[in-house]
């Protein structure tokens, strides 16, 4: 979902095992034939670990409303168009929870509904959140190079008691550099001597390179892991619809392994930037 929700179906484990098994089970099928049966065996794993997480994201809805309720229509988001991404992703995901328990209440024949439509529903909404991601994992992309590629402020020259301090106009310049020099009168010495330089008072200023580079990075994972799902998304929608039906089950599970790992990848990144954090 475009959302991270700390919920129970939210753990990756069961997600990252359920894909694995279909990967593993769908190439023994169709690769090794000796070894059909075991690839049988997994692939009914995966399908019950599916349905496991179906059932867990039956408690997701309030989670997903208090999510929703705090971001609310993105006042602190300066960005309009992020704003209006998230905001519409935000809806995809609380409306697809819903339909999705409709779905399994009328496979469980709790509800006389059809639930090929309630299905068809979810899955066109899980779509429409990923598509919305991408959309706004690249334009992050596209902003954060704009921003790397900005050539550094121009400095403003200082004299203050002897002092003649360089200094950028922003603090956070994007490789600037913070110089001190001693300012001497000319009747001292030589051209050579008017400009003596501190020393250990150059300051480096590249925070805003590294950050915009770390970022860069999670958008491109996170543009990766919904284009993963986005595939196996359309590849679950009714026959006739782009390429749905046609991926063979090694590659539902290459797809679905490939965004598991990359979700956890990135949670411990997300982990270990919080524990670093002062």
């Amino acid at each position: 979902m475009g959302s991270v929700l700390l919920t129970a179906s939210g753990f990756p484990q069961i997600r990252t095992l359920g894909y694995s098994c279909q990967l593993v089970g769908g190439v023994l099928v169709e690769q090794c034939p000796a070894r059909s049966e075991v690839g049988t065996r997994l692939l009914a794993l995966s399908s019950q670990l599916s349905h496991c997480r179906i059932v867990l994201r039956l408690f997701d809805d309030a989670a997903m409303f208090v999510y929703t309720k705090q971001y609310g229509l993105g006042a602190e988001e300066k960005d309009v168009f992020v704003r209006c991404v998230s905001i519409l992703g935000n809806l995809a995901d609380q409306l697809y929870y819903p339909c999705e328990h409709v779905a399994w209440a009328a496979d469980a024949k709790i509800l006389h509904v059809d639930s090929a439509r309630w299905w068809t529903l979810s899955t066109t909404l899980w779509g429409l959140s990923l598509l919305l991601g991408v959309a706004r994992s690249l334009w992050m992309v596209l902003k954060l190079r704009q921003r790397l590629r900005k050539p550094p402020a121009a400095f403003t020259r200082y004299v203050f008691q002897g002092l003649l301090m360089d200094a950028p106009h922003h603090p956070n310049t994007c490789g600037c550099t913070v110089r001190l020099h001693w300012w001497s009168s000319p009747s001292s010495g030589g051209a050579d001597d008017n400009l003596r330089q501190l020393t250990g008072c150059e300051v480096p200023v590249r925070r805003r390179s590294v950050h915009s580079l770390a970022a860069i990075c999670s958008e491109v994972l996170t543009l990766l892991s919904n284009l993963a799902d986005l595939a196996n998304a359309v590849h679950w929608l009714p026959p006739g619809v782009l390429w749905a039906g046609r991926f063979p089950q090694w590659l539902v599970g290459l797809l679905g392994t490939l965004s598991s790992l990359l979700s956890v990848y990135q949670a411990v990144q997300a982990g270990r930037q919080a524990n670093d954090t002062p």
